[in-house]
């Protein structure tokens, strides 16, 4: 249930809470009144409803997910929790269960949580090892246009670089496949080989040939020797590569010499490549010890998202896995990825525009259309009960307001029971 109900029509949400960054000004939590009309921010309204300092958020861009792998858990747990557990597990479930029908049901299921607690834009990766790029690229083209004005979407292929071809071999196809969908992104996994650089520099022609940005998973484990990253920043200013490049995880750069690390970021940042951090999944896979060892993790797994800041870099934190191997837990909810990148990045006492890394910043980062709290802008918004930064990470905020085209829309959450019939194996 919603903390109040809210007039239809032209209104004045007086006394509201908002980032100072999300409107431009300097401060941290700003005062101020947000007036809608006809679905946008406009000018003041007779009509004024005191909201007793409640918090305003731009509705949320979550640039990071894998749709395609939501959901599993019920059918295919990770058997001890580990990476390669993960890796395993989704192998063998995607071979035996990714039929279309299996996809639409739970890539439904994990927008409609994300549309009830309030984002708007979402760029997914998906799985593309042949033969499964002819059945999600198809299935996800149908879903973006089922989901138009309600969430934007984004696909990006994965493959691990070692399954990397060039246009005469199956990656070929599936690039031909991204180029063909509108907002399509190639995407790698990367991990130390010989060849490597070579694999990036024609990974890099196709995408330019195409058209296309790439987004990267990027040295996703504990080893301070994986460094794929460095090899993607010298490769794209190598090759002169125009258009976005974004790289997610990183987390091997949280192990390393401090003065190695800064050196790579100085890299990334010379060569304008954006970060997105998946702190969740990160903490729940990084430094995990064998099933039965008696072994408390040491690292969080989060990459150095302030010296990423403080050279400019732009950083932004997505969900990244829902209910699969790869993250146990999860419901598409951006005010909880928020919140938890807040306490294990310790974003808090730290710089006052991180509220810009879970909308504006990913939104800039993926093309999507600008959230905006200026006048013009559309009422889509997230309205907690909050009046403090304290206030609003001290509890999961489930009976937020959200507001799409300025109307107060129906939260109701699906029932797990919908995915009970694909769980069967």
């Amino acid at each position: 249930m919603d903390f109040r109900t809210l007039p239809n029509g032209p209104i004045t949400l007086s006394n509201v809470t908002v980032p100072g960054c999300l409107l431009g000004r300097e401060g941290d939590l700003i005062r101020t009144d947000i007036s809608i009309v006809e679905g946008r921010i406009g000018p003041a309204q007779a009509l004024a409803v005191d909201m007793q300092g409640a918090m305003v958020l731009p509705a949320f861009v979550d640039m990071h997910t894998h749709l395609d792998k939501g959901h599993i858990w019920g059918r295919a747990p990770n058997p001890d929790g580990t990476f390669a557990g993960a890796l395993d597990t989704v192998r063998a479930d995607s071979t035996a269960h990714w039929t279309a029908e299996d996809l639409h049901g739970r890539i439904g299921f994990s927008l409609r949580s994300a549309y009830a607690h309030g984002t708007r834009a979402i760029r997914t990766h998906l799985d593309s090892i042949p033969p499964q790029d002819d059945i999600s690229w198809p299935v996800f083209r149908e879903i973006r246009a089922d989901w138009a004005g309600r969430i934007t979407l984004q696909a990006a292929c994965l493959i691990g670089c070692d399954k990397w071809t060039d246009d005469s071999g199956p990656f070929g196809h599936t690039a031909d496949l991204v180029a063909a969908t509108p907002g399509g992104v190639l995407g790698m996994v990367t991990y130390p080989m010989a060849d490597l650089r070579e694999r990036l520099r024609g990974f890099f022609r196709q995408a330019a040939a195409r058209e296309l940005d790439v987004d990267f998973h990027v040295d996703e484990t504990m080893d301070p020797g994986v460094e794929t990253l460095r090899d993607i920043a010298e490769i794209a200013q190598e090759t002169g590569f125009e258009r976005r490049i974004v790289v997610g995880h990183c987390c091997s750069l949280s192990t390393q010499e401090e003065a190695r690390a800064r050196d790579t970021l100085d890299l990334v940042a010379k060569a304008g490549i954006d970060v997105v951090s998946l702190p969740m999944c990160n903490l729940y896979l990084q430094d995990r010890a064998p099933r039965g060892t008696a072994r408390t993790p040491r690292f969080r797994g989060i990459t150095l998202v302030h010296e990423m800041r403080a050279r400019g870099i732009r950083v932004c934190f997505a969900s990244d896995n829902t209910r699969d191997p790869f993250y146990a837990y999860g419901d598409m909810d951006m005010l909880e990825v928020m919140r938890e990148a807040t306490r294990i990045g310790h974003l808090d006492h730290s710089r006052t525009d991180w509220a810009g890394a879970f909308s504006v910043t990913p939104a800039a980062i993926c093309g999507f259309e600008p959230p905006d709290l200026s006048e013009g802008a559309p009422a889509d918004l997230v309205i907690c009960k909050a009046r403090s930064w304290t206030e609003l990470f001290a509890r999961p905020q489930a009976d937020r307001i959200v507001l799409r085209n300025g109307r107060q829309i129906d939260r109701t959450l699906p029932d797990y029971a919908d995915l009970d019939d694909l769980m069967r194996t």
